[in-house]
């Protein structure tokens, strides 16, 4: 059973630029984002098709990223200058996409066999670890900015930061876009280590990143930038060692990787409202047993 976590830790790895970009819409703008779902196949199909044409691998990934951007900023350009709905802004870019990935890559499936990936010379696990490092400290870096921190307050209250001049619907846009562009790199990454794109690959990464950022927050908590990023990034590694560990367990299939993938998301969900819920009720008793004590003892102290 323990031989498959390596194999876990290099999925983590790889899938940890989505999980980075799910954290952005869905825990610093807290907009439902569900073009992830559409940009990580954009990713994998742009990259693809470019290597198959000859371009070097590492432009390849390059443009990938920048399709996810520009499927980003549409998806938040919609809300903001459309007036639609954050999640049905969402949902019409992933559907969009749909066609759009098909028309990128022309058939269902591209086959990256014997065609040169930027793994072709070093190992996925050692240039992934050291991508996302870099990726993690730029992100860090860049959410100490001036635009950085308006982003953030974006999430936080929209409205007081207008109050202060910001434009919130340009920051939206920015937020959303560098999402989906993040997204996209990690299809592309992807596609390349697996040696083929799929028109279904990205089918259920929105719940995959959700669970990832949920259970690392579980893990690592979110108090600074700096321990939320690391947070969703471990966060994915644990969800894929997670995965792995099921996989092993008889009477489990490959094709109940979406259920058990829903049941993380379900526990990770409701254990913390549990807590809390219980936190909340002992603190009642407690502040009960008080009131009354204090009550009791100012009865008989007048007695006397």
């Amino acid at each position: 059973m323990l031989h498959s976590i390596p194999g876990a830790i290099q999925l983590g790895l790889l899938y940890a630029f989505m999980s980075l970009g799910v954290y952005i819409t869905y825990r610093i703008l807290d907009f439902p984002d569900l073009t992830v779902d559409g940009s990580f196949t954009t990713g994998g199909a742009i990259a693809a098709v470019m290597i198959t044409h000859g371009y070097s691998p590492w432009i390849a990934t390059a443009c990938a990223f920048l399709g996810g951007l520009a499927a980003g900023a549409v998806t938040g350009l919609l809300h903001t200058k459309g007036k639609i709905n954050a999640l049905l802004s969402g949902i019409l870019m992933m559907i969009a996409l749909y066609s759009i990935n098909l028309r990128i890559s022309r058939v269902p499936n591209v086959p990256l066999l014997n065609a040169e990936t930027v793994f072709t010379s070093i190992a996925p696990w050692a240039l992934m670890l050291v991508a996302v490092i870099a990726i993690k400290l730029l992100l860090d870096a860049f959410f100490h900015t001036d635009l950085g921190l308006s982003l953030r307050a974006t999430g936080d209250n929209a409205r007081m930061i207008r109050s202060f001049g910001a434009h919130t619907d340009n920051t939206k846009i920015i937020g959303v876009s560098l999402s989906n562009g993040l997204v996209a790199l990690s299809g592309a990454f992807v596609a390349q280590d697996q040696g083929y794109s799929d028109q279904s690959m990205g089918i259920g990464m929105i719940v995959i990143g959700l669970a990832a950022v949920i259970i690392g927050e579980a893990i690592l908590g979110a108090r600074t930038i700096f321990w939320a990023t690391l947070s969703a990034v471990v966060g994915m590694i644990v969800y894929r060692i997670i995965i792995a560990l099921a996989l092993q367990v008889p009477g489990f299939k490959a094709s109940d990787l979406k259920v058990i993938t829903a049941v993380i998301v379900i526990i990770a969900l409701v254990v913390p409202t549990l807590q809390r819920s219980w936190r909340m009720k002992n603190a009642a008793r407690r502040r009960t047993a008080e009131l009354a004590a204090a009550t009791s003892g100012k009865g008989s102290g007048g007695a006397r």
